[in-house]
Parts: C-alpha cells; structure tokens; sequence
C-alpha cells in the first residue's frame, strides 16, 4: 500500500495579502451613494438600473447642514427592475435594520497602486422586496372565514388524530349557520316587536311598582303632609260613608264610648276619643277624625283577630268584628290578608302585617298632625318603641 505523504506546502488564497497595501480614508462623497441593499432571496443581475427618490422629510433634512453626515440618505426610496421582477425598498424593515445596529463600511481596493480606500460613513443595507411583473394583474384574494375553516377542517380529517377528529365534527354539529337564519330575522323581529307592545312603559312599571309597596299610596309632588297620603288612598271612600259615629254623639260619657269601639284596649284610641269631644273642634273635624279613630280600631281589632294564627275563616273574622260594618270587614280581609292555594281560609303573613301596621301609622299620623307619640301606640301593639319609631320615620321619608 503506498502511504500517503502530507504536503508541508501552504494553499494559495485568492485573497490578497495586506502585505504592502496602503489604507487610505476616502473623502466623503459629494452626492447620494454608494448605497447598499440586501436581496429578497432572488438577486438582480448587476447591470440592473436602480434609481433613488426622496420624500419631502428627506428633502429638508438635506437643506439642513447640522444634520449627522449620512440622515439624508435615511428616508430614501430604492427602486430597481429587471424585464421581469420589481424591486423596491421597505422602508419599515430598513428602518428595523438600522435600529438594531447593522452597519457597514464600504472601501475600495485599487489593484493597481495597492491602496485601500474606506469611505468614512457607515452604511445600513435597503431591505429590498420583489414584485412579478406578469403577476400584478392577478388579485389576491384573502380566504374567507367559512373557507377557511372549511380547508382546516379537510386538513384535520384527512391527517388529524382520533381526538382531532372527534372535536372537528363536535363543532360542525354546534356550529349555527347564519345564513339560514336570514330568511326568517323579519318574522322574529316581528315577534320580538309584537311582545313588546304589551310590556309596560317606564311610567307605568313605576305606578305599578308603587302600587306594590307595603305603604299606603303616596302623592309624590305633595308640598302640605296632610295631602302626602290622600286620605281615601287608605280608607277608600265606600268605607269611609260606612263608617257611623252617631252613636259616639249620644254617648253619655268615656265608658260608653269606649264600649262602641271594636278594640277597646287601646290607650292611644281612647285619649284621643276624649279629646275629639273635650276640645273645641269645629263639627267638621271632630268627625273627621273620631271616624279615623273609629276606623284605626277595627285595624286593631282586626290584627288581634288574625295574628298567631295558621288560617281564620271569614266566618269566625265576621262574628268576632260583629260591631265592625261588613264593607269595611271585607276591605280589612282584601287587603291585610291572603289566601292559600286550594284552600278558603285567611293567612296573615309578615307582608300583609307590615301593611297593615304602615296604613294604621299613616291614620295615626293624620290624627296627631304628623307628630304622634310613638310610645303610646308602641304599648297598645305591644312592641318596642325603637321598631315602632323606625317604622314611623320610613313612612315620613316616604311622605
């Protein structure tokens, strides 16, 4: 075998040696260039023309002999074509080039008197991009979202796992095409339009809204508190002609009067009886309220009557409210009671007791001209004077 014996020759280079090469600093150049730039890829031969055009940033900042040697060069505009392609600058990828740092000396090396010539400005390539000149006349279209998904979806049955697949056909299944809901949007927005019509207006969900609170119905825009709440708002009218005082005019004395009040335990009602005839009220106002007086004892009467218990008939309210005329029992029983599913009998719920204690307070109110001694008539319903007070203040706040 022959052994292979290794040269000791050095390879020739191409290169030259810098042996004898004199380094010269070339003075700048008077105009625009040389200019560098970086191909898309596809490099233009080199006898292709390239031509440079300035914006009017470029233009001023030319005029402008404070400038950094080279600014004027940096919002040019590098355009060059062959017969077939187009190549133009980007002016945001140049931009990019040159914020992150790329620069490069340009130098000229004369083989004839071994000089090296380096021009004294550094330079940032023009990123260039390219254009088929046979393929400006054809539009590119952007997939829509429906081919789009159609073309994933092809993708994913064809090479997608199990799970993929699964989870494609799961969303064709939930997907809604819009499309065919078009043809039928004018008949639901017609539907839509014909619910609306019986829905109530803002003023009338408000009206309704105060129909439904636990106090009795309110003037809003009252400027005398006695017209806050309308008397007949709480005693409505056919109950109040229902109501007879001509018995409390032939009474002889306190005990007799008492004795003709449904709730006789009450040391509010009571004084206040006593005060109708002892003070010198006109005839007007004295029955005015000795038929309030009157009215606020059947309420009392009629709590006692209901309270703590499951369900009362309105047989048993009528013979234990005997003295209390029947109009005024029956308002009592539709308005501070309810009545179970399936069932006749009467339910005092919290609800219908919160009610009828706010329409009692507000006739209490009307009698004291709104300053009632809210210690008294918290003793006759045997409760605290802190709640019964709370309850007062709500309803003046109200008023």
């Amino acid at each position: 075998m022959s052994t292979v014996k290794s040269s000791s020759k050095k390879r020739k280079h191409d290169s030259i040696s810098s042996e004898g090469v004199v380094v010269k600093l070339a003075a700048p150049p008077s105009g625009v260039g040389p200019l560098l730039v970086s191909y898309p890829a596809l490099e233009a031969p080199p006898s292709t023309p390239f031509k440079c055009y300035a914006n009017k940033k470029a233009k001023n900042e030319a005029k402008q002999p404070e400038k950094v040697e080279g600014a004027n060069e940096r919002n040019l505009l590098l355009v060059g074509e062959t017969d077939d392609i187009e190549f133009i600058s980007n002016e945001g990828e140049s931009k990019k080039a040159a914020e992150s740092g790329c620069r490069y000396l340009i130098a000229v090396h004369n083989k004839r008197n071994s000089t090296l010539n380096i021009l004294p400005t550094a330079k940032t390539p023009y990123i260039l991009t390219r254009t088929v000149k046979s393929l400006k006349s054809i539009s590119a279209s952007t997939p829509s979202q429906h081919e789009y998904r159609h073309a994933r979806n092809v993708l994913g049955e064809t090479f997608g796992t199990k799970k993929a697949k699964a989870s494609i056909r799961a969303q064709e299944r939930n997907r809604v095409d819009v499309s065919a809901m078009e043809g039928v949007m004018n008949h639901l927005q017609q539907g839509i339009d014909r619910g609306a019509a019986g829905l109530l207006t803002h003023e009338e969900a408000k009206e309704e809204a105060d129909k439904n609170r636990l106090i009795p119905p309110f003037d809003a825009i009252a400027v005398d508190p006695e017209d806050s709440y309308p008397l007949h708002n709480i005693i409505p009218e056919v109950e109040w002609k229902a109501l007879s005082i001509s018995a409390f005019d032939q009474a002889t004395g306190p005990n007799e009067r008492k004795a003709l009040l449904p709730f006789k335990w009450s040391n509010w009602i009571n004084g206040h009886v006593n005060m109708t005839y002892a003070d010198n009220e006109s005839p007007k106002k004295r029955k005015r309220n000795l038929r309030i007086l009157l009215y606020v004892s059947a309420m009392f009467a009629f709590r006692r009557a209901v309270e703590n218990k499951k369900t009362v008939s309105k047989d048993e309210l009528t013979e234990k409210l005997s003295v209390v005329p029947a109009v005024v029992l029956d308002g009592l029983i539709s308005r501070f009671t309810e009545t179970s599913r399936g069932s006749t009998g009467l339910i005092s719920t919290s609800t219908t007791q919160t009610k009828l204690l706010s329409y009692m307070f507000a006739l209490c109110l009307k009698v004291d001209n709104f300053a009632s001694d809210t210690s008294q008539i918290a003793h006759d319903l045997n409760k605290s004077v802190t709640e019964l007070q709370d309850r007062f203040v709500r309803r003046q706040r109200t008023s």
